[in-house]
């Protein structure tokens, strides 16, 4: 597993960092603190489920059958970042504990992507390369996403083409779907998150929208 946590930029979205060995420190004494970042059992219990409710709503079937994001690593990673987009944004804003819940659940998610890319076959000598990329999409689609929602409806349905279709789709609906995750999410408790269950609103199929 790569060596790293996240962390808040000065814009208030997570990115990667080492966490450095210092000076003096042995190997397995390093290697002890690092594991003891991701060790807070009732914080793990709450993690897992919450980043299992984030997988959950992001392969909603009818997004990939219905809104056309694509069923491959890449899509389902580009939908995984979209909800996982949310539900930093709002615990961003919450008081203690939420800062701290979303900085856990940032590392989830990273560990998640690895132990994804080893699935499909990555070596180990390619993963920290392929993770680098994740961590700079993740990041470019957060600041994507963001400037989007406070500049309105066109930038959002702009980023979602750009990034989840590549430019090939018309992004209206998952853009309308989108703006209505980030409704439910807004006005969530933080309750919702810690306990469950977080309001994700179901991706309506495309012959039954209006």
């Amino acid at each position: 597993m790569i060596a790293g946590c996240l962390a808040w930029d000065v814009m208030g979205l997570y990115l990667p960092k080492s966490v450095p060995k210092t000076e003096g420190e042995t190997l397995m004494q390093w290697g002890f603190r690092l594991s003891g970042l991701f060790s807070r059992q009732p914080n793990k219990i709450l993690i897992d489920r919450l980043h299992g409710e984030i997988v959950a709503a992001a392969r909603n079937p009818v997004l990939f059958t219905d809104f056309g994001i694509e069923d491959t690593f890449e899509g389902r990673f580009e939908s995984v970042v979209l909800h996982a987009f949310f539900v930093l944004r709002r615990l961003r804003a919450m008081p203690a504990p939420a800062p701290d819940v979303a900085q856990d659940l940032a590392d989830a998610l990273f560990r998640h992507f690895e132990v994804a890319l080893r699935e499909t076959g990555v070596s180990d000598s390619a993963v920290p390369k392929r993770m680098k990329g994740l961590a700079e999409a993740f990041l470019g689609r957060s600041l994507a996403y963001d400037e989007a929602f406070r500049g309105g409806e066109s930038l959002l349905e702009a980023a979602l083409k750009r990034n989840i279709y590549a430019g090939r789709n018309n992004a209206e609906a998952l853009a309308a779907y989108a703006v209505a995750l980030e409704k439910a999410l807004a006005s969530a408790p933080l309750e919702a998150f810690t306990m469950g269950p977080v309001p994700f609103p179901s991706p309506a199929p495309m012959g039954a929208m209006p």
